[in-house]
């Protein structure tokens, strides 16, 4: 079978699967290393050391350093729901779009895999490969655009003219030759900057990089720790991710379908969470609501932690019997540290006397810290 047929009979089938976006560009070194060494020099990757990793970023330099014989890249594209302006809720917190549905890492994994295998049958011979979603040390938004995907915008994502920036990327990494497709050399952005103009945490940066340690999705994926003080405000009512710079995209609300793959099973009822149901889900709980979800990635801690901080920018009054309990009752130091936060937000004489009482019990030290702040907040 000639290179032309077996790449057309290959992206078919792609798309078939559920890819809206199917393309291939060559196994070449990146382009793109001296601005990520530079992003990394300035510590814009916060507490992501995996990506600083000496033997990851030699693997980013050159694909054919995670597999020596390959000679094409097939890149992959899989629309999410566009979730469009979101509506407002009382009581609940936002979740981003990409989590409405499974952990695209599981769905996507027997995919990849079938998919290589549909490679190997028309090849008509085992070929070396390897695949990523989302977690292998290629730079996959630089390959995306030289596969003819789209461009990389202002807000540092990719995006595609006919279908914006709603999808997920993966790579399968082939030992065989493709026709490669022409890269998209073209930047669409113009003179927009509604990205940058709306994040609320300024974090997206000139060169078309992030600030992560500002960016809301670090914040409450990433970062494992507290979050900034000085920052929690911004996250407003988001508790898992941030679609903003998305929401205010012209490509997006023009282009971007509103329904994504199907195998995603995303479900719009997922895009809010409940004060204080989620305030009081306990370990157990957590794990059976979120088996199988992205947002179990935060762990029980960072979801607490999240949500904290989203009822503590409502400023409503009625949060304060989950908060306190959460403050005086929960095992997590970091969720019993954010509560704190929260309560001297929505102040009032129910939350302080609630700081009161922990401040008296409290033997952790951080969660003490928190405890003072809120109080003098509360009281100022």
């Amino acid at each position: 079978m000639d290179t032309s047929t077996l790449t057309a009979r290959i992206k078919a089938k792609a798309r078939q699967m559920g890819f809206g976006l199917v393309g291939v560009t060559e196994a070449q070194p990146s382009a793109q290393m001296e601005g990520y060494l530079a992003w990394l020099a300035a510590g814009r990757h916060g507490s992501m050391a995996y990506l600083a990793e000496p033997r990851a970023v030699e693997r980013r330099r050159d694909p054919r350093s995670i597999l020596p014989e390959c000679k094409s890249i097939l890149v992959l594209g899989l629309p999410y729901d566009n979730p469009g302006p979101p509506q407002p809720q009382e009581n609940a917190g936002r979740v981003a779009a990409y989590a409405w549905g499974q952990d695209y890492h599981e769905v996507l994994k027997p995919q990849l895999q079938a998919l290589v295998a549909f490679i190997e049958e028309q090849a008509g011979q085992a070929v070396p490969n390897r695949w990523h979603t989302d977690s292998g040390p290629l730079l996959e938004r630089e390959l995306a655009q030289r596969a003819g995907l789209g461009w990389i915008g202002k807000n540092s994502l990719l995006i595609n003219p006919q279908a914006g920036s709603y999808f997920l990327l993966a790579e399968i990494l082939l030992g065989i030759e493709l026709l490669a497709d022409a890269p998209l050399e073209t930047d669409h952005c113009g003179s927009c900057t509604r990205c940058l103009d709306a994040c609320p945490t300024d974090c997206i940066l000139p060169d078309r990089t992030l600030d992560a340690t500002r960016c809301i999705s670090y914040l409450t994926i990433e970062l494992k720790g507290p979050i900034p003080p000085e920052l929690r405000p911004a996250l407003g009512n988001l508790v898992f991710g941030c679609d903003i710079c998305q929401q205010v995209c012209p490509w997006n609300q023009r282009f971007a379908p509103r329904e994504g793959a199907s195998l995603l099973g995303s479900d719009p009822q997922q895009a809010w969470v409940d004060f204080d149901a989620g305030l009081s889900l306990d370990r157990r709980g957590f794990n059976q609501t979120y088996k199988g979800r992205p947002i179990k990635r935060s762990k029980r801690r960072g979801y607490l932690r999240n949500l904290a901080v989203a009822a503590g920018n409502s400023r409503d009054r009625q949060r304060v019997p989950a908060l306190a309990s959460l403050l005086q009752q929960d095992e997590e130091p970091l969720a019993r540290g954010h509560a704190a936060w929260a309560l001297g937000c929505i102040g009032g004489q129910q939350a302080q006397a609630a700081l009161q009482a922990a401040q008296q019990s409290e033997t952790d030290e951080y969660v003490r810290q928190e405890i003072a702040a809120a109080r003098a907040a509360g009281e100022s």
